[in-house]
Order: C-alpha cells, then sequence, then structure tokens
C-alpha cells in the first residue's frame, strides 16, 4: 500500500488532521512568504536570507528558524517514490504563495502524486476562510475530494513561483489567467499580490486599507482592526504577526 503524506500550511489543523485522516505522516510548512525577501540563487542561501529575516522582523533567532522551519522542509527530501502527497492550502494569496514554494521543491520529485485539498466552501462570502471553521465532517469530505494535480497544474505553479520571487508581475499576471483544475481564483490573488506594490501611490493597497479602518473605527485597537480587516479583505489571508508589523508602523505616525 503506497504511502500517504500530509502537507499543511501552519500548524493549527495538526491535530485535527492526523484523526481525521488516521495518518501521522504530516509535514508543517510555517513560513510566511508573503513577506521579506525571497530571492536567491539556491536553496542554501534562501533558507539563510529567510532566517535572517524571521529572526529581524518577529524577535526570533536564526537557530529556531532552522530547527522549527526548515526542518520541516527537510522532511519532503525523504518522502518515499511512488508515495501519495497531499496539499493542504487554502486560496488566499498567503496561503498560496506558500503552495507555489511547495510545489517548487517537489519539483523533482516526479513520481509523486500529487494532490491539492480544498476547503469546503458553503457560502461564497466565506471563500478565503479556508479550513479554519471545518469540522470534522467538513475535513472528511474535503478530503475525499481531492484533486490530483497534473502536469500543466505543476509547472503553472513552479511558474507562479519563480514569478513572484522575481517579482514579476507582468509575469504573474499572465499566469494567473490560465485555467486548471487545482487553483480557484488565482487571477483575483494575483491581482491582490500586484496591488501590494502600486505603481503611483505611495503605499500599497494592503497598508491602505489599514489605514483607513484605523481612521474611520470607533475602535483602533489591534484585535478589533484584526477583525475587521481580515472580514473585509480575507483574501491577502494575513496572520496577526503579519498585520501587527503594518499596524505598528502606522499607529507610529498617528
Amino acid at each position: 500500500m503506497k504511502q500517504a503524506y500530509h502537507i499543511l500550511n501552519g500548524d493549527f489543523l495538526t491535530s485535527e488532521l492526523i484523526h481525521t485522516v488516521n495518518n501521522s505522516n504530516v509535514i508543517v510548512c510555517r513560513e510566511c512568504l508573503i513577506e521579506g525577501e525571497v530571492d536567491a540563487k539556491n536553496l542554501g542561501e534562501f533558507w539563510s536570507i529567510r532566517a535572517k529575516f524571521i529572526a529581524h522582523s518577529y524577535n526570533e533567532t536564526i537557530e529556531n528558524y532552522y530547527s522549527k522551519v526548515v526542518s520541516e522542509f527537510d522532511k519532503i527530501k525523504v518522502i518515499p517514490p511512488n508515495s501519495e502527497v497531499c496539499l493542504w492550502f487554502e486560496n488566499d494569496l498567503f496561503c498560496q504563495i506558500n503552495l507555489w514554494f511547495m510545489l517548487y521543491l517537489l519539483k523533482e520529485k516526479t513520481t509523486l502524486k500529487l494532490y491539492r485539498i480544498f476547503p469546503i466552501i458553503q457560502k461564497n462570502e466565506n471563500k478565503w476562510i479556508g479550513f479554519g471553521n471545518a469540522n470534522v465532517k467538513e475535513l472528511k469530505m474535503a478530503y475525499k475530494n481531492k484533486v490530483l494535480f497534473s502536469e500543466s497544474d505543476r509547472m503553472l505553479s513552479i511558474n507562479l513561483w519563480e514569478a513572484f520571487q522575481k517579482s514579476d508581475f507582468k509575469k504573474l499576471k499572465e499566469l494567473s489567467i490560465q485555467n486548471y483544475n487545482c487553483f480557484e481564483y488565482l487571477e483575483e490573488v494575483c491581482q491582490a499580490h500586484i496591488d501590494r506594490f502600486p505603481i503611483y501611490d505611495s503605499i500599497g493597497l494592503p497598508q491602505k486599507l489599514l489605514n483607513e479602518i484605523i481612521t474611520s473605527s470607533k475602535s483602533t485597537d489591534f484585535e478589533s482592526v484584526f477583525s475587521e480587516f481580515s472580514e473585509k479583505f480575507g483574501i491577502f489571508g494575513f496572520g496577526d504577526l503579519q498585520l501587527k508589523r503594518m499596524y505598528n508602523q502606522q499607529m507610529k505616525l498617528t
């Protein structure tokens, strides 16, 4: 019987998933590639760049980055040939960038059967929530409805990562209008990333939207601001740590 492995975007689903699929072969992507430098000549330099960014931005240590983050990615190297690998990633920008990177890391493992696990979305307005509110029944349904990555899907993901890595917005836009089975809302998501780096405005769209919330809301405490931003602009997929950095920058100016 072929072994199955599950790659998750963050730790929040780990314990629930192990019981849902009766499988402990779980690899956790603990990166936030939506932030910081990602361009590097090789993977060793990439980890070094990311370790320094995370340590500087989130009061972490470089040692912890390698032990907590890189160690998980290293597990990919020992996945046996012909295994089934399920990628549990949501549709927002944060998760999609991490997904592209995972497919890039897996590109040499051509014998693996890779599957995208989509979150079960009952209402369109909840399409950016993902697995956050999923119960066991919905997780089992998501797993049952897994979609196989075709060769075209895999190549698209690799190309998306390389365009993102080089900040090639033109290429990213071109790739986003292609239609493949393992990607949803791709055009919206890629445009959301492009809007983070405006040509004429002094600040990107997320910062602009955050500033509007801060100036118009009755409460400017971070929890309230984060809740409102996540509800209105979930397409970016920012966690509290990412938004807090933007929030702190703005509060220093007010």
